[in-house]
Formats: C-alpha cells, sequence, structure tokens
C-alpha cells in the first residue's frame, strides 16, 4: 500500500514577486511584473509530490486575510490541504529580481504557532494511518513553548507509527536528530549550525561521519546550490553526487523538490536513497533553471555532467 504524506509547514509565507529591469536602495522603484504565490517549504515539497501523482496532504497554520489568501491559491493548485488557522496574519515576503543582481528575498517577522493550533494539529496527526510519513519542513515558530508541546508529543507518538523526516532547522532541528528519523536532509548553512567553531572546520564528509555517530536520524543529505550534495546512510560511507548544472535563474524551492523526489523515490518507489538522489537531483536543477517553483517540464530534464538538457524523468 503506497503511504499518504503529510508535509507540514510551520511557518507560511505570502509572497510576492517583483521583477524591475534594475533595481538600487535609496530610491523608488516600478516594477515591469508581479506574481503572487505562497511560499513555504511544506507547500513546496507538497506540490512537486503533486505533480509525480504522490498522495499528499501540506499542513499548514494560517493567519488573518494574508492567511485565506494563502489557503485559497493552495487549494486552487490542487494540492490538497489540511489548515490550522492562527490569530496573527501570516508572514509577508518580497522576493526582488533583476536580470543582471542577485535574486534578494526580504521576509516579514514569523508567526509562533499558537496552543490551539498546535492541538488541533497534534490531534489530526493522531488520527492519521499507521505507515503514513509526516515531513516537517522549515522553521516552526515556537517549537520549544508550551504552547507546542502537546504538537512535539504527537511527533514523538507518529515516531512509533510511521516514518519522519525533516528539512528544518533552529530549535526543532536540534530536538528533532535525538529521535530515529528516515533522514534529516539540510542544507550546508543550517548543517554548519550543529558545529562548534573548531568543528566547523573540518570538510563536510568529516562532519557527516560525526553526525551518523552523534546523533539519531538514519540518513544524513547535506545540499550546497550547485555543489556537491553529501548523504550519509547510518553504517555506511559518507559520499556525493554533483547536480546537474544549469543558468541558474532562481534556486528558490530547488531543494524542497529535491526533498518531494526524494519522498517520492524512496516511500512510493521503494528505491534506495542514492537512486533516489540520483533521479531526484535533475529535477532540483530544472527548478533552478526556472523562475517559480515545481512548475518546470517533467521531461527533457538536465543531464548529469551537462547543462543540456537530457531524457530522464522520475516516472
Amino acid at each position: 500500500m503506497i503511504p499518504h504524506i503529510h508535509t507540514l509547514t510551520g511557518n507560511l509565507l505570502w509572497e510576492q514577486t517583483l521583477s524591475f529591469p534594475t533595481w538600487a536602495a535609496g530610491r523608488t522603484q516600478r516594477a515591469r511584473s508581479a506574481a503572487f504565490q505562497v511560499g513555504g517549504k511544506g507547500i513546496n515539497v507538497a506540490k512537486m509530490l503533486g505533480r509525480l501523482g504522490a498522495p499528499v496532504t501540506a499542513l499548514c497554520f494560517p493567519g488573518g486575510a494574508t492567511g485565506a489568501e494563502c489557503e485559497a491559491w493552495v487549494r486552487a493548485q490542487g494540492i490538497p490541504c489540511q489548515a490550522f488557522p492562527v490569530a496573527q496574519a501570516t508572514r509577508l515576503g518580497l522576493v526582488v529580481r533583476s536580470p543582471n543582481q542577485p535574486e534578494t528575498t526580504f521576509l516579514g517577522p514569523d508567526v509562533p504557532i499558537e496552543e490551539a493550533a498546535a492541538l488541533a494539529c497534534a490531534n489530526y496527526l493522531d488520527h492519521c494511518a499507521d505507515g503514513d510519513v509526516l515531513a516537517i519542513c522549515g522553521s516552526v515558530p515556537g517549537w520549544s513553548s508550551g504552547g507546542c508541546a502537546m504538537l512535539r508529543a504527537a511527533v514523538d507518538r507518529w515516531i512509533e507509527r510511521g516514518p519522519i523526516v525533516a528539512d528544518t532547522y533552529g530549535e526543532p532541528l536540534r530536538y528533532l536528530i535525538e529521535r530515529p528519523l528516515a533522514w534529516v536532509k539540510i542544507n550546508r548553512t543550517e548543517f554548519d549550525t550543529l558545529f562548534d567553531e573548531t568543528e566547523r572546520s573540518e570538510p563536510v564528509v568529516n562532519r557527516l561521519r560525526l553526525a551518523a555517530e552523534r546523533w539519531s536520524p538514519r540518513a544524513w543529505i547535506v545540499t550546497d546550490g550547485p555543489r556537491p550534495v553529501w548523504f550519509v546512510e547510518h553504517g555506511g560511507a559518507p559520499a556525493s553526487l554533483t547536480p546537474p548544472q544549469v543558468k541558474e535563474v532562481s534556486s528558490t524551492g530547488s531543494g524542497d523538490v529535491l526533498h518531494g523526489c526524494l519522498l517520492h523515490a524512496v516511500f512510493h518507489r521503494q528505491t534506495t536513497l542514492p537512486e533516489a538522489l540520483q533521479q531526484g537531483l535533475p529535477y532540483a536543477a530544472a527548478n533552478t533553471a526556472h523562475a517559480t517553483v515545481a512548475d518546470f517540464p517533467l521531461s527533457g530534464l538536465p543531464r548529469f555532467g551537462s547543462a543540456e538538457p537530457g531524457e530522464e524523468t522520475l516516472r
């Protein structure tokens, strides 16, 4: 039986993208185009899983008018969604793009998960089927607070019934790495925060060995933009894969696209983790060469060792 995947986005984002011919701080700028999208790692992962035909539900915590607009957008995209409303309005985000300047993102303040919403989410998780997969994605404001105690307890109960994977940071990451997760997928910057200054000078391969020995997840995956992706499974040796090289349009969400591909490959197609990475990295590269998240064509993907398109498809 194919397990249902539930992606938990603890910090939803109402996001506007403005495109300029050029821009500079300190003066009025007029955009030549604008686009709205919903940000949040779990939303991106769910969108990619849906495009691959995987059964998925996106869990999120919308608030206020911005939250209502986010929830409506998610549903309009055809992403199954379970919302746990909060009182405070969903945070705002602004992405600024210009052809000859680095993409710049501005984020509003985080919105902590309130106790009532955390309890509602905990009840939802407790009623999911045994064997379902929970993907905890992005930051979870208020994770260590008393208001989120029931949510943390529900996550611990889930471990007895089904796999958990995580792509998070800060307090949730430090909590979850003490649990036997199926894997932690994390970017290089967040991976570095787990080590003291002396250890950070060590190469990633050495720190992957330390992570596998020191903490409980059964596998670690460390991404680093266009540079090699390092991974290790419990009892194995660290290894790496270099993603296909493409002309970058926007790197936003490429790690989430990869994560969606890994979930689909491992839990639905029963591949090994190295096979899943081999299959998923061309999708992440294709996303980097596209302006929006998980909207690229699923055929003609970039090939390893080349910037030219190939014929790889996950399915």
